[in-house]
């Protein structure tokens, strides 16, 4: 399972949810959409043409999860649930 974290430097939401996920001791990788335009393209596609951050993408085995400006708690519920 992978959890990808779709964000920008100065974004403020993103600081706040990539510091409570290391908090709660849950790993991600994470994709700043202003240095890779393809992650800036894939957030527009599932953002109404929006670069909207933060995005974030669960892979399970079940599929692909993706969820916008989610809490650290429903990553979390989600991770879970996976």
């Amino acid at each position: 399972m992978a959890l990808t974290v779709y964000s920008t430097t100065w974004c403020g939401p993103c600081k706040r949810l990539k510091s409570q996920l290391a908090r709660e001791g849950i790993s991600f990788n994470e994709v700043d959409i202003e240095r890779d335009p393809a992650a800036a393209e894939f957030v527009m596609s599932v953002n109404n043409g929006n670069q909207v951050v933060p995005t974030v993408v669960i892979e399970t085995p079940g599929g692909r999860v993706v969820r916008t400006n989610p809490s650290a708690r429903e990553v979390k519920e989600l991770l879970e649930a996976a």
